[in-house]
């Protein structure tokens, strides 16, 4: 700073400016991207300023990003309240193909694994079924529910879908014929989401009414009903072996704001809490086991952070801040070291996790 006062006496009014603009514009550069690691148990905040390179790829949607979920190791699919389904390749940072055909904003994507199709969901209360190879118009419509479709899951072996609703309904539909074959209906049973235990007859679901509810697909009944939470519970996921589900629930000011991790063997109790986030969280996944000396569960909220935590202790490891990005809407997994999270203002986050110096999670690119 010594030295920059120095060159600014010395200069013209001209080159003054030109230098000091140089000077801060370098600096807000290097401040661009900020991250917060939280270290245990002395509780010492460390910032750390990111130096890979950034890369602001085309956008995929034109409007706020709802959902993001991973077709494969290269391609992701995404929808948004620009009413379009987008597939991205986010290695490359090229469109593959927009679909259109919802009449209102996408609530829900889906995967069918192995595979090159996927499902959608809308406020438009319908459900559609693409090909990534086909027509950019739907191989299926789906239509059974009587108000936004908040819940998409397909079976393990692809040929059900599992669907949910504000309407307080679950259906259960043929993939390959797109009938419907099973409904059930509980009272105030608003779904935010559903998810499909690997290997099992078995789906996860949350709801407005603060609960877990695991449901049996042979003959959609209500298998097991978790101990009920403080707060609306927003999102699950479960573990790639099927033991372990977690779930998250909104919240303000840092009350709620808090995912779950709960047993799906014997007792099904809570086993671990994951509390720091100061909004809603919408979204929450397990993290691959292939770097990582321990296991670990991401986390994303309203409050623009992502967050990594020991899945055993519930200690928050690291906290990625991703300033401007608006309300974090939802969270997949890439690869092996990859995230992808949508947000409100700034379309789809890159996200990728570096252990070259103890765990760190950097953005590394937008689209």
């Amino acid at each position: 700073m010594l030295l920059l006062r120095c060159q600014l006496k010395q200069a013209p009014p001209q080159k003054v400016w030109c230098r000091f603009c140089a000077v801060m514009g370098k600096l807000q550069s290097k401040l661009k991207h900020s991250t917060y690691k939280y270290s245990r148990p002395d509780e010492i905040i460390e910032e750390r300023i990111q130096t890979k390179a950034f890369q602001e790829y085309s956008p995929a949607h034109m409007d706020t990003v709802s959902v993001v979920a991973a077709l494969n190791s290269d391609v992701c699919v995404s929808g948004g309240k620009d009413k379009t389904v987008v597939a991205y390749n986010w290695k490359t940072g090229n469109v593959v193909k927009r679909f259109k055909g919802h009449e209102h904003e996408i609530t829900k994507v889906t995967c069918i694994p192995n595979s090159n199709q996927f499902f959608s969901a809308s406020r438009d209360r319908m459900v559609m079924m693409w090909d990534l190879h086909g027509s950019s118009q739907p191989r299926q419509q789906l239509c059974g529910h009587a108000m936004v479709v908040t819940g998409l899951a397909v079976s393990p072996d692809s040929s059900q879908l599992c669907t949910g609703s504000r309407d307080n309904t679950l259906l259960l539909w043929d993939v390959v014929t797109g009938q419907s074959v099973e409904r059930a209906s509980v009272s105030r049973n608003v779904v935010t989401h559903l998810c499909w235990v690997p290997r099992e007859p078995y789906i996860l679901q949350t709801s407005e009414d603060k609960t877990l509810r695991l449901w049996d697909s042979r003959g959609l009944q209500v298998a097991h009903m978790f101990p009920a939470k403080q707060y609306i519970q927003t999102y699950c996921e479960v573990s790639v072996d099927g033991h372990k589900c977690v779930s998250c629930s909104n919240g303000f000011g840092g009350e709620g704001c808090e995912a779950t991790l709960w047993d799906l063997r014997q007792t099904r109790n809570r086993i671990c809490e994951y509390k720091g986030h100061f909004q809603t969280v919408a979204s929450c996944v397990f993290l691959p086991r292939a770097l990582a000396l321990m296991p670990l569960i991401a986390t994303s909220s309203h409050d623009c952070k992502v967050k990594i935590w020991n899945q055993d202790t519930g200690a928050c490891l690291f906290t990625l801040s991703l300033d401007g990005s608006g309300p974090l809407t939802s969270l997949a997994v890439g690869d092996a070291i990859s995230l992808l999270c949508a947000s409100f203002n700034r379309g789809i986050h890159l996200l990728r996790m570096d252990h070259s110096r103890g765990l760190e999670l950097q953005e590394v690119a937008a689209f």
